[in-house]
């Protein structure tokens, strides 16, 4: 049964790592997988899901203004059975656009997987995530590590200083020099002003 996925997690866990094993999964039992990305993530290029590893693959680009379910149903008329639909950075998704993938699952009985960040730098849900929270069939936390040791469920936006940015929009395009996981604890000490943290490399993920 066709199911709505929401794998989410904080900043540099390996969602995009995951995605793209996913679908070299399907693939390789000879499955036809879409992968869907929102273009105002350019950093590997329009189009392109890439990961901090350098696994990438081609996906189509969407925007807040595209119809997915609309995209899906074209996919299938222009190519043939579609077996599933994965998409990167599933915070960026509007409402409109998680009931538009239910629908794929609803309607079109085509399992839907969503990799995504569950909130922003303030700690606050992204849209995205908050209606995937709501209406997904199934979620799973994909885990990482704090540089304190803890489990990092919280996302610190900071300058160029490690200092934690407090202000600002809540999108802005960004990896390891800009946002860093920590723990809940750790997010608080920081957003309180005691002491700072410094931009580091990716964590790895808990098993």
């Amino acid at each position: 049964m066709a199911k709505l996925y929401f794998y989410y997690s904080a900043m540099n866990a390996g969602k995009t790592t995951t995605l793209l094993q996913s679908a070299h999964n399907y693939r390789e039992r000879g499955m036809r997988v879409a992968i869907l990305t929102p273009r105002l993530d350019d950093r590997a290029g329009s189009g392109v899901v890439a990961s901090r590893i350098g696994l990438k693959a081609e996906g189509a680009g969407f925007d807040r203004g595209s119809d997915l379910q609309h995209w899906v149903e074209h996919d299938i008329a222009a190519h043939g059975k579609l077996d599933c639909v994965l998409v990167d950075e599933a915070q960026f998704l509007t409402r409109a656009q998680v009931w538009q993938l239910s629908e794929v699952v609803d309607r079109l009985r085509i399992p839907v997987l969503c990799y995504g960040l569950r909130t922003d730098f303030r700690g606050e849900l992204f849209e995205g995530s908050q209606h995937l929270l709501a209406w997904a069939d199934e979620m799973q936390e994909i885990k990482t590590i704090c540089h304190s040791g803890k489990k990092a469920i919280m996302t610190v936006r900071v300058d160029a200083q490690g200092r934690a940015v407090q202000d600002g929009p809540q999108v802005e395009i960004g990896g390891n020099e800009r946002y860093v996981s920590v723990s809940r604890a750790e997010f608080k000490r920081i957003s309180r002003g005691e002491g700072q943290i410094e931009p580091m490399q990716a964590p790895l993920p808990l098993e």
